[in-house]
């Protein structure tokens, strides 16, 4: 989805109006020690230990997407000292397979709240979601001059007979949840502009090819070992065209910098003012490799934080906002840029502290 519209458009003017995040909540699994447990989920653990992950957070089980949802919204209200019937607009975003067919994650996150007839949006637009979600929140609030106070949700919960959590990216996949209340008016952590846009060649890349109506059931004796990982995946999508291979290894962090570079130019920004740089909880490797061409160092991105949470889908930009934030690594006046990838999807939000 491009946001390159007359409403996209209003982006800066929307952020000076003052939409910012007055609070934030988050959930976790319960935290997994990688180096003792990857031999559980991989053939190769010492593959895995290389990542330099250190620790991952694993639901237990019974406990859902929807658990870990409720539990990081009512922390962000109850630090914004709301209760849920104050909201206009409830946002959810998952990433991971969703908990039943013929379902809506928002409205079962507004019933465990006890909330009705408030407006509520599920997406499902991948590890970018956390991003690009914020355009939503922020296009809804200046479009609704009477709504003044939204939540946001972003919610991974590894389905573990769907996924391997050590073999999918090289990431160890985590399962957590962060929610932000985002309220007209507020100067603080302030919302300025989000830009996105989709590369529909890509969006094969991490399918899951059962579960869905094309095929509904997996084949036989089929375990999450039996997945593919994405560079199996991309392998094989390319495997008759190395020149596109090698165009997607290329243009994957090119385009990061350029969706920043857009969301700066509807900011009124440039990419030199930025001082912080939040990315996937991907290997520092990667992190770098974004931050590196804006000329920011290590340090003022989530490579340390990530090594200690790992990949939490599309929560990983929020929940390092906040904790950076918290942790007094961010300061009152700093721009960050959170950015990140979807399957053919890149996406960067920015925000001024």
């Amino acid at each position: 989805m491009s946001v390159d519209t007359d409403t996209a458009a209003t982006g800066a003017t929307t952020g000076a109006a003052g939409i910012g995040i007055a609070s934030f909540g988050y959930a976790f699994g319960e935290d997994q020690d990688v180096a003792t447990v990857a031999a559980d989920y991989v053939d190769d653990p010492e593959r895995v230990v290389k990542w330099g992950y250190r620790t991952f957070h694993r639901a237990a089980a019974g406990v859902t997407g929807t658990d870990l949802a409720r539990e990081a919204a009512q922390q962000a209200l109850d630090r914004a000292g709301l209760t849920a019937d104050a909201l206009d607009l409830v946002i959810v975003a998952t990433t991971d397979m969703p908990e039943y067919s013929y379902w809506d994650a928002a409205s079962a996150l507004a019933r465990e709240l006890k909330i009705e007839r408030t407006q509520t949006l599920w997406l499902n637009e991948g590890c970018g979601a956390g991003v690009g979600g914020l355009f939503y929140v922020a296009s809804t609030l200046a479009l609704r001059p009477e709504a003044d106070t939204a939540l946001f949700v972003v919610v991974n919960r590894v389905s573990e007979f769907h996924r391997n959590r050590m073999n999918v990216i090289n990431t160890v996949l985590s399962d957590a949840a962060v929610a932000v209340v985002v309220r007209r008016g507020h100067d603080g952590v302030r919302w300025l502009a989000s830009e996105q846009f989709t590369d529909p060649e890509y969006s094969d890349l991490l399918r899951l090819d059962f579960g869905g109506a094309v095929q509904p059931l997996p084949p036989i004796g089929w375990t999450a070992a039996d997945a593919p990982s994405a560079y199996d995946q991309v392998r094989e999508q390319f495997s008759g065209d190395p020149a596109k291979l090698r165009k997607f290894i290329g243009e994957r962090y090119v385009r990061l910098v350029e969706v920043i570079d857009a969301a700066a130019a509807r900011a009124g920004v440039d990419r030199g003012d930025l001082d912080h740089v939040i990315y996937l909880n991907d290997v520092p490797s990667s992190v770098a490799a974004v931050a590196t061409p804006l000329g920011i160092p290590a340090e003022r991105t989530n490579a340390a934080l990530a090594l200690d949470h790992g990949h939490m889908g599309g929560a990983d930009q929020l929940i390092s906002l906040g904790l950076q934030i918290e942790r007094g690594e961010l300061a009152p006046g700093d721009l960050v840029a959170l950015c990140g990838i979807s399957t053919g999807r890149w996406a960067a939000t920015l925000i001024r502290v």
